[in-house]
């Protein structure tokens, strides 16, 4: 194998690598943002207090994957780190302030007695923010850092769609969590936000075959646009399962269907991305460190990854089963 063989392998391994990171981060820090963005419209403390309960064993873990996503793509990608921290500076700062505000408002309303309801505020404001936040740093990089009205629209519309998505992932985990009150309206919660995250979905699909390099060139390769469309396909049938699931009064099988549909989307974006990391401007393999130092992370990730993913099964195990209101 020659050293250019090589180099690329080791390319396009990092990039599989720090896209499984990605989805990892999405789906579990993704619910807990959705479940902490839902306690805005809920004005009753006692509600309150038990969906906070229900990420509390299991949100500041979940934040984890973030930290090692962003030093994979520091050390594998440096160039395509410096090019997209110095383009996104503005919301990449935002959303370090809004985990801050989620951090400490979620520690202080423990020991809070009369402005919990403030902390709670900022608790859930602080997800909030954080969402908006990384649905701005998806259209910028889907738009590849190109300015102007349209590529404003565009990220309007990821916006709608990453909150939406991650409010589906939050009402859907309450709904395997509570009971009651609380898991009754997170069904009808999920089901707004189901049919909200589609049509998000389908307006930046459509938006990117004609604002996004990713539309204009890679979607037109032979084989490509096919291999999207099986995928559209399989994202009908999560969507599907979730209204079926939650339909029939399904515990487990509204979390499982969007937890799908996140994954099936976030495969048809890594497809639609390659070879590119920040479409149109630079490739995975321009991106790329040396080889050597690709080798080194390896060694290192293979010894963590699966520490790391076997924390969070561990994690989520012990702490399974529905949650129930504390007693004060």
């Amino acid at each position: 194998m020659t050293p250019t063989s090589v180099q690329d392998l080791l390319s396009h391994a990092w990039f599989g690598l720090i896209g499984l990171m990605l989805v990892l981060y999405v789906v579990t820090d993704g619910f807990d943002l959705g479940v902490g963005a839902l306690t805005l419209l809920r004005r009753r403390e006692s509600d309150r207090d038990l969906m906070i309960q229900s990420i509390g064993h299991v949100w500041d873990a979940n934040e984890t994957w973030l930290v090692a996503l962003g030093g994979a793509l520091f050390g594998a990608f440096p160039s395509a780190y410096a090019m997209i921290l110095s383009d996104l500076y503005v919301p990449v700062m935002v959303l370090i302030a809004s985990f801050i505000m989620r951090g400490a408002a979620i520690e202080f309303r423990h020991a809070a007695h009369t402005s919990k309801a403030v902390w709670d505020r900022v608790f859930g404001i602080g997800s909030l923010l954080a969402a908006i936040s990384q649905g701005i740093v998806l259209g910028k990089i889907l738009t590849g850092f190109v300015p102007g009205l349209s590529s404003l629209g565009f990220i309007v519309a990821t916006v709608i769609g990453v909150v939406s998505g991650y409010c589906l992932l939050g009402a859907t985990w309450l709904v395997k969590k509570t009971v009651g009150g609380i898991e009754h309206w997170a069904r009808r919660c999920a089901t707004l936000a189901t049919f909200t995250t589609v049509a998000a979905a389908l307006v930046v699909s459509l938006a990117t075959l004609e604002l996004s390099p990713v539309g204009v060139t890679r979607w037109q390769e032979h084989g490509i646009f096919h291999l999207l469309i099986a995928l559209g396909v399989l994202a009908a049938l999560a969507t599907l399962y979730v209204l079926y699931a939650i339909r029939m009064r399904g515990e487990h099988g509204p979390f499982v269907g969007s937890t799908l549909l996140f994954v099936i989307s976030f495969a048809g974006l890594a497809i639609s991305m390659f070879p590119y990391i920040v479409p149109g401007q630079l490739t995975v393999s321009d991106a790329a460190s040396d080889s050597t130092t690709l080798t080194f992370m390896l060694f290192g990730i293979g010894i963590v990854l699966p520490i790391m993913i076997g924390y969070n099964l561990y994690q989520y195990h012990l702490f399974r089963g529905k949650v129930v209101p504390v007693k004060h």
